[in-house]
């Protein structure tokens, strides 16, 4: 994993960064930080989604067995 960090951490940040830049109040050098941010929280959090989906894959191969 790129950070440690929850998913659940990650996904509350992203959201805080999403409303940040859907306000539109945010001046250009700190909205571009943002996106570079939620980029990465983004990524972090498919990273745990995948490792999670390959847990639930590998454990219904087992059960199927």
């Amino acid at each position: 994993m790129s950070e440690e960090i929850s998913y659940e951490a990650a996904r509350e940040e992203l959201t805080g960064i999403v409303a940040k830049l859907e306000s539109g109040g945010v001046p250009l050098a700190e909205s571009l930080e943002l996106w570079e941010r939620g980029e990465k929280l983004a990524a972090i959090c498919q990273e745990w989604l995948d490792g999670a989906k390959a847990k639930v894959a590998a454990a219904r191969s087992e059960t199927e067995s």
